[in-house]
């Protein structure tokens, strides 16, 4: 409870009351000078205390935290006696906590009666005995006469399993897999993965953990029936088992609803943000890491121009990273200025990530160019931490929504190794690759290591690990732009350099704060001015 900002409030003998409390960093609990919650109302009955309060999102109040659009946690607690003249009691065990976004417009679980669902669900899937698990399954979508629109997906997690399921990705896989394949399970990126798995590469929709599910807007919906829409689909399931139990087994999945009534719209995901690779990493010790993963202006400008001149249109996006990361930001740049971002949050949570509807759609243009923007703290690590699959590696991702759907599945960069290596000292590999990670070759402190070893034997220092961020940020970068499937557009693989950028965004908190610290600012000088005028008057009226 550190450094919280609390709102204490009850109903004594009849009449509510509400009091705005802070603590500080040391978990003392004070009455704030500045009282900036206001009660609404309050009632209580022999099982229940309802209070409602409302509060500016800025009160320019150091001991106030400004409500954004980012993941808040809010403690809650409880005590059976009133706060008394000395302040609150302590509340004991009476305790919780959730991650919300306060400001999240959410989406609606409401659909029409009746509407038809069916489910894609595990069956009884023993969960192995190690730290992570990705295990997929293929299923095929209903056999339908004509196009119909999935206009809600909702997770269905096994009770008790809230922190085992991680996250569910859905993926398209090749129309023309054999039937044999339909509800195979298996451990994904196993080296004995059938080939069939392979061929499903398209996101189409993205679960994390603490999400509920998502309601598509009234003129859109994913697309379902017809000759370019998926056949069969890929489910897979991330198991987060850090302490390593035995005997799990889970039948998690997701219940998808789709009707005939179609929408104006087909929905389409697009995954932009870091390339999943070794590629990525983080040294250790450092508090504010900063990875910046481009969807770069000549991706969007190839596909877009071909495809939808006139642009498409974001209604929600989905931040992803792993247990280091703090804040990630979906940024948005035209003609290298930037405009507000698509999406942030700034107190990242880990156990909380779902798809943020956007209060207000945008447009990306042909030639627009966006950058997923992660901020790491590794300060408790020992070595480096490197982009993979595992809840203790990496990911730097932004999974946008839009319409209407084009053929374009990633937008993703990863920064070039040679330029990486060279800043602990690397001078050669050894040539042919034949192994993976691939082997140094010199200088001789580094001969016979492979790459990951050779970072995790340099000494990294704070002042270190801040250098290779700012040669990592400049570095040339490789790009990735693919189509749904497993065709490329002309742009994937090309090494460009990251482009020079205009003008971040200055938070609205900031600059509201600023400016009523400069209305504050002039009145001070008017009445100092004022006080100074009146004390030569008075000294005149003395000559």
């Amino acid at each position: 409870m550190s450094s919280s900002d609390i709102v204490i409030g009850g109903v004594l003998n009849g009449s509510p009351y509400l009091l705005d409390y802070y603590t500080d960093s040391n978990r003392k609990v004070h009455k704030d000078p500045l009282q900036s919650y206001q009660l609404l109302y309050g009632r209580e009955n022999d099982t229940h205390t309802v209070l409602a309060f409302s509060r500016n999102l800025q009160t320019c109040d150091d001991n106030d935290k400004v409500i954004t659009g980012s993941t808040v946690r809010v403690i809650w607690a409880f005590h059976a006696e009133d706060v008394g003249v000395s302040g609150p009691v302590y509340h004991g065990t009476n305790r919780g906590r959730k991650s919300l976004r306060l400001l999240n417009p959410g989406t609606s679980s409401s659909i029409p009666a009746g509407t038809t669902f069916f489910d894609l669900q595990n069956e009884e899937v023993p969960v192995p005995h190690k730290d992570t698990t990705y295990w997929c399954q293929i299923f095929q979508f209903p056999e339908l006469k004509k196009k119909h629109h999935i206009i809600r997906i909702e997770p269905m997690i096994q009770k008790g399993h809230e922190n085992l399921v991680h996250h569910i990705l859905l993926y398209q896989c090749d129309s023309n897999l054999n039937k044999s394949e339909i509800n195979r399970g298996h451990e994904c990126y196993h080296p004995n993965m059938p080939d069939s798995f392979f061929t499903c590469e398209t996101v189409l929709f993205a679960w994390a953990i603490g999400g509920e599910g998502f309601t598509y807007p009234p003129h859109v919906g994913m697309s379902i029936g017809t000759s370019i829409d998926p056949v069969f689909v890929q489910m897979e399931i991330h198991f987060d088992n850090p302490s390593l139990q035995r005997g799990i087994v889970d039948s998690s999945g997701l219940r998808l609803y789709y009707s005939p009534s179609l929408r104006r719209y087909d929905a389409g995901v697009i995954e932009t943000g870091v390339w999943v690779s070794l590629y990525h990493m983080l040294p250790p010790g450092i508090q504010d890491y900063i990875t910046e993963g481009h969807c770069t202006q000549e991706c969007l400008q190839e596909s877009l121009d071909s495809e939808m001149p006139s642009g498409i249109h974001v209604f929600a996006v989905l931040l992803h990273a792993h247990l280091a990361g703090r804040a990630i930001r979906a940024r948005h740049f035209r003609q290298q200025v930037e405009l507000q971002p698509l999406a942030s949050d700034d107190q990242f949570d880990f156990n909380f990530q779902e798809f943020q509807p956007l209060s207000q759609e945008r447009i990306i243009l042909p030639g627009d160019s966006l950058i997923t923007e992660c901020r790491y703290n590794t300060k408790g690590r020992m070595n480096m931490t490197w982009g993979g699959l595992s809840t203790r590696d990496e990911m730097c991702l932004s999974y946008l929504l839009y319409y209407p759907r084009v053929n374009l599945a990633r937008c993703e960069s990863l920064p070039e190794i040679t330029g990486q290596l060279k800043f602990i000292g690397v001078k050669e590999i050894q040539e042919p690759v034949t192994t993976w990670p691939f082997v140094i070759k010199s200088p001789k402190k580094y001969s016979n290591l492979s790459f990951t070893e050779a970072m995790d034997k340099y000494k990294w220092t704070r002042k270190r690990g801040k250098a290779f961020n700012d040669i990592v940020r400049k570095l040339p970068m490789n790009v990735r732009c693919s189509k749904i499937g497993q065709e490329e557009w002309s742009i994937q693989g090309m090494i460009i350099s990251p482009p020079e950028l205009k003008s971040e965004q200055t938070s609205a908190a900031v600059v509201a704060c600023r400016n009523v610290s400069e209305i504050q600012c002039e009145r001070s000088l008017a009445l100092l001015l004022t006080a100074c005028l009146l004390l030569i008057l008075q000294t005149c009226s003395h000559l």
